[in-house]
């Protein structure tokens, strides 16, 4: 099924500075954003959980030692 939504001048020239091709679809730009936003926070948040339980976190002024910053 396909709709139509409305958007503003502002985010439409928003997401067409997102688009990496010119013939892109505004569909595919949406469901990408949506796909990252949710694999990021279901990922982020198992990987914490994870690490805590293995004491595997490591402290940010360690992080940036480590990392030569």
């Amino acid at each position: 099924m396909t709709t139509t939504i409305q958007i503003s001048d502002n985010v439409k020239l928003s997401l067409d500075k997102m688009r990496l091709l010119e013939r892109e679809s505004y569909n595919d730009l949406l469901e990408f954003m949506i796909e990252d936003n949710l694999e990021l926070n279901k990922k982020t948040k198992l990987e914490i959980e994870e690490r805590r339980k293995n004491d595997k976190i490591i402290p940010h002024d360690e992080s940036m030692r480590i990392l030569g910053l």
